[in-house]
């Protein structure tokens, strides 16, 4: 019996009647909504020409606003899954160290900034430490803030996905590194750590999105980011609907560029990890080691025996 059909059994004829009824009820209210919101828009003028005539024909739009704005989304975005990658790591690894104290401040440090708002995080690093900072030039103080802000509460998330999804890997993995002679950290280093990150892949691009959309708290701190560039090519061209409209749009295709790259590669670990090995002639090499003896060590003591006897029996002969 396939997965699916323990997840989900095939629908009976009523169910299937039901199913379309959903979905056309569902289509018919989402199609509502749509010319609902058009009806507003343009009894505000808001679909007229001019107002979005702006995006195709004069470049100062791209140029100056859009373009600008968008790079600092993405070096925003992409500083902070960096760093927030490097500390989800080393703070997931501390949750899960041997050590009590370690797993204590790791676990302290976690559960504090996932409980803090992003946006309370930006407001005080640059209002509170960033803008007032003599050794940082002022032009990148909102990059500051909104850097460390996304690096810290993002960075928790992942320490917290790294600990749930190495402790969702079976007992047997651990058990495997340290049979061969691996300590615990090693294990969690070699062993449990890469197969974790493969298995929380989905978590992770999710929380990446996050990352992304997140970068536009930071204009309220002033960073000049997509939605900031929105805002002030609406003022220029008194055309606030539809530049947000655009932008909402950009957002999207981001969002969805990043999801499929990141299933790709999903898709890609997942077939290098059921890919064999190259094939080899050589023997393999039995070491006999000094546990319990079972069947196998039984059988080499036997073998050591009879190789002695053996050359007893040649010395024998000779002599």
């Amino acid at each position: 019996m396939s997965a699916e059909t323990v997840l989900f059994d095939a629908p009976g004829p009523r169910a299937r009647r039901r199913h379309l009824v959903l979905t056309i009820l569902g289509v018919v209210i989402a199609l509502g909504v749509l010319w609902l919101v058009l009806t507003k828009m343009a009894s505000a003028n808001q679909l007229e020409g001019y107002m979005w005539s702006p995006f195709v024909t004069d470049p100062e739009v791209w140029t100056q606003y859009l373009l600008p704005g968008l790079w600092e989304t993405l070096k925003a975005a992409v500083l902070s899954v960096i760093f927030a990658g490097i500390f989800g790591i080393l703070f997931g690894m501390g949750r899960l160290s041997a050590n009590r104290w370690i797993r204590w401040l790791s676990g302290g440090v976690v559960e504090f900034f996932r409980s803090v708002p992003v946006l309370l995080m930006m407001i005080f690093f640059f209002f509170g430490w960033f803008a007032d900072a003599a050794w940082l030039p002022n032009e990148y103080a909102p990059l500051f803030g909104v850097v460390l802000a996304l690096t810290l509460y993002n960075g928790s998330v992942i320490a917290e996905l790294v600990r749930s999804g190495v402790h969702s890997l079976p007992k047997g993995q651990s058990e495997a590194g340290l049979s061969i002679g691996l300590s615990p950290g090693q294990t969690l280093r070699l062993i449990q750590l890469p197969q974790a990150l493969t298995a929380m892949l989905p978590a992770l691009v999710g929380q990446l999105v996050v990352v992304l959309k997140d970068t536009a708290l930071g204009t309220i701190i002033l960073y000049p980011e997509l939605l900031t560039a929105a805002k002030t090519l609406g003022s220029a061209y008194a055309n606030t609907v539809p530049a947000y409209l655009v932008v909402a749009v950009i957002f999207i295709v981001l969002n969805y560029t990043l999801t499929r790259v990141a299933r790709f590669v999903e898709s890609w670990l997942k077939r290098r990890g059921h890919t064999s090995g190259p094939l080899t002639t050589t023997e393999p090499n039995i070491v006999q080691g000094g546990a319990e003896p079972g069947e196998p060590a039984a059988a080499g003591e036997r073998m050591v025996a009879a190789a002695a006897h053996a050359r007893r029996a040649r010395r024998d002969d000779e002599g």
